[in-house]
């Protein structure tokens, strides 16, 4: 079992004082979000100083005549220059408005086998997307699509939340969706964007990591598989360059990923893994959301419920505002995992 003794605590000031109220957690969060954009991701750039949104498509018989299927351009302006991407939606037809989720896909394919489109529609929810490629190459070039804009980039992962705030605003201009209950969902390291877009943009209601582990949703110190120096090696242009230096010494972090965690309460969070996901390490996962738990009593809501110290194979934790679950099998986002994700959200609408 993992030892929490040695990760610092989320629920203390600069000063080292307990925080002990929902107004004091406020006055540090920015504190908090400004400090792991400085040691780990980068800071999101500003919004853009213009925004434009041309429908490229619209087939009004999408899902046997369920749903309408839209294709979209966004183009965003920084300092007189411009970048394009596309984004997806599909929107079921009926009276009212639709709860929604914000898919950060691996393709920009609609439906996709990490996106169940017409599943997620009859569940009675509209679904968005994009390609994560189409904003910009998940490689070390930041000469080119959306990174080009800036002068100092931050990492990939932050251009990528940037971008899904992009399509949030999109969605908030859209009469058919519940704008109360919209959530951001990745798999693996778009996981790990989701929980950012979701702590930087607080109109995302639901924020929704699949499997996000090392740099994302597990907690560092003492987690099996991948470690800070796995994944700065492999993807350092995922991050910014402060990270690197904690390779090797995940002690000297001055938080840990729980803090991310945190930044979503008191909206509702959701982290789910594969039980032969030993590289995300699902243990480490869990122990993250019960840390992260105490930032929600701040609010009078419950985290993460569960009797065990570690997950329980197949159950769904939906009572509290923290939910998770435990699936068989390896690392992928699944139908089951789209099943518990659509049953959590409506067991939490607001």
């Amino acid at each position: 079992m993992l030892d929490a003794a040695n990760i610092p605590q989320v629920l203390q000031d600069i000063s080292g004082t307990a925080i002990t109220s929902p107004e004091a957690w406020e006055a540090n969060r920015e504190r908090l979000l400004s400090l792991l954009s400085r040691e780990e991701y980068g800071f999101l750039p500003a919004p853009p100083e213009r925004t434009e949104f041309k429908l490229l498509d619209r087939q009004t018989d999408c899902c046997a005549g369920k749903a309408v299927y839209e294709k979209w351009e966004a183009t965003v302006w920084v300092k007189d220059h411009s970048f394009s991407f596309p984004f997806f939606g599909v929107i079921p037809q009926t009276a009212t408005p639709s709860m929604a989720f914000l898919h950060l896909n691996f393709r920009n394919q609609v439906p996709d086998f990490y996106m169940p489109t017409e599943e997620i529609i009859d569940g009675g929810f509209a679904v968005f997307s994009f390609g994560y490629e189409d904003v910009t190459k998940d490689n070390g070039d930041f000469s080119s699509g959306l990174a080009a804009l800036f002068p100092e980039p931050p990492g990939k992962l932050a251009l990528w939340a940037w971008a899904a705030l992009r399509v949030r605003d999109h969605m908030a201009q859209r009469e058919e969706i519940d704008q109360e209950n919209v959530a951001v969902v990745g798999h693996s390291r778009l996981g790990k964007t989701a929980l950012l877009a979701g702590a930087w943009d607080e109109r995302f209601a639901f924020v929704i990591a699949n499997e996000s582990g090392c740099s994302g949703g597990a907690v560092t110190r003492g987690k099996q598989g991948e470690r800070i120096a796995d994944i700065t090696r492999v993807f350092p242009f995922w991050f910014c360059e402060n990270y690197r230096k904690y390779a090797g010494k995940e002690e000297e972090l001055p938080f840990d990923q729980h803090f991310l965690l945190a930044l979503i309460a008191p909206r509702k969070l959701y982290i789910c893994d594969a039980q032969e996901d030993i590289w995300a390490d699902p243990a480490a996962e869990f122990l993250s959301c019960r840390l992260a738990s105490p930032v929600y009593e701040l609010y009078g809501k419950q985290g993460l419920m569960a009797e065990t110290e570690a997950p329980v194979l197949n159950k769904g934790y939906h009572a509290g505002a923290i939910g998770y679950h435990l699936r068989a099998g390896c690392h992928y986002l699944s139908r089951q995992d789209w099943q518990q994700f659509m049953a959590f959200l409506k067991a939490h609408r607001n």
